[in-house]
This record gives C-alpha cells, structure tokens and sequence, in this order.
C-alpha cells in the first residue's frame, strides 16, 4: 500500500515496488495491546516473512502510527518516533519497541503531572539507548514548537499523514490490521508465531 517516501521506516519488511501482499498494523504507543502485538511482530511474525523465512519474499509489512485521543500523551510519543524515524531509519523500529516496552511511564497518570516539554524530553533522552549525543539533540529539535503560536513540530506533517491514512481506511482502534487494503478482523494482539502462520498460510494459500 501507498507509504511517502520520507516515511519508509514505516516498512519493516519487503521492498517498495515490489510485487507482494501487504500486511498493515495500526499501533497506539500508549496502547497495551499495540505492545503486545508489536512484541509478537518482532518475535514470531518477522522471523516468517523476512529474508530466510518460511513466506520471505511475500509480504511487506508495513507499520502504521495510529494515535488514539483518549491517550494524553499519544500525540507526543508518536511525535517521538516520527523524530527518530527522520534521524535515522534503522533506529524506528527499536526505538518503537522500546518505547512500547516502557509505555507506562507514559500513561495518564504518570504523565498528569508533567508539560508537554518534559514529556518531549523523557521520550528525546529515550533515544540515546540507539542515537549518537548529537543525533538525539536532533531529535529534540524536530520535537521543538515552531515560532507561530500553533504551528507544531518538525514532524507534525508526518503524524498527519499517518493520521489521514487512519481515517481514510476507517481505522478506529489500536490494533488493526489490514491485508492488501481491507481489514483483517482475525488478527489479534494474543497473536503467536502459530496463530501468524496459520494466517499466512490461508492468506498466501
């Protein structure tokens, strides 16, 4: 499916052009079944489709970034990614994963008590664990409030694509799925590798 360029990190396996099916997942940072199915993506459904797998050269699997409003804080690590994602590709994903993994701290409560500037720093200083020093102050920049009053950021273009994308397909919650365009109701954050073969395997059948 249609990805801009400026956001191919968004495409974890396959490559564009290509002649394959392609899987979407919609994820919320803030969402604990977008962790848990994340989790199984790198873990069971990766290891199917990329290079050496089972289904390799099938399907591309593209992640879609999906905030929900009714998590505070969704916009900001969505922002977060995006800002990664620009200052390097490779670091999207781990960086997504992790993200996810500590998801927590970033929840209503937790967050209650902090500005958005604070927010936006925890989630810069996150991205040392795969960033240069002066790779991260990149990202703080991308992530700074532009000069007009309500401008956004260096990657609010980017969250409104994804966000675009999201209500042009009718995507309401976090997670979804689609396959080839159309929403795969099957799919399922309790997904393991034998639930992701099986799929595939009626899918590529």
């Amino acid at each position: 499916m249609a990805l801009q360029p400026s956001l191919s990190f968004q495409r974890l396996v396959g490559e564009k052009g290509a002649d394959l099916h392609t899987l979407e997942v919609f994820i919320d940072y803030v969402c604990p079944f977008s962790g848990r199915i994340a989790k199984s993506i790198e873990t069971n459904l990766k290891p199917l489709i990329a290079s050496g797998g089972k289904y390799a050269g099938k399907v591309q699997l593209i992640v879609r970034l999906h905030p929900q409003p009714w998590h505070a804080s969704s916009t900001l690590t969505h922002e977060a990614a995006l800002a990664v994602g620009r200052v390097d590709p490779a670091a999207f994903w781990p960086y997504s994963l992790l993200l996810l993994e500590k998801q927590a701290e970033y929840y209503d409560i937790p967050t209650s008590t902090q500005t958005p500037a604070q927010i936006r720093a925890s989630l810069a200083s996150l991205a040392s664990s795969f960033l240069s020093a002066e790779q991260v102050k990149e990202v703080q920049e991308l992530l700074t409030l532009k000069s007009t009053p309500n401008g956004g950021t260096g990657v609010t273009d980017d969250l409104k694509y994804n966000i675009k994308y999201s209500r042009a397909n009718s995507i309401h919650v976090s997670p979804t799925a689609l396959w080839d365009g159309l929403i795969a109701n099957e799919v399922s954050s309790s997904f393991g590798k034998a639930e992701w073969e099986s799929f595939l395997e009626k899918r590529l059948a």
